[in-house]
């Protein structure tokens, strides 16, 4: 089985860590009621997807 020969350092441990941070969803305005909503997703607030009523809010 293979074993690392020396311990790896702090300074390699964090920067391969450095993309591990969240970063907020991104969000669309929606074209009928202008709330804030997912890309690609039915809107929450309204119900409207492509402009069609898709469910009843």
């Amino acid at each position: 089985m293979a074993v690392p020969k020396r311990k790896k350092g702090r300074a390699k441990t964090n920067s391969r860590r450095s993309s591990h941070s969240l970063e907020a969803a991104a969000t669309q305005e929606c074209p009928q009621c202008h709330e804030p909503k997912l890309p690609h997703q039915v809107c929450p607030h309204c119900g409207t997807y492509n402009g069609k009523q898709v469910i009843a809010v």
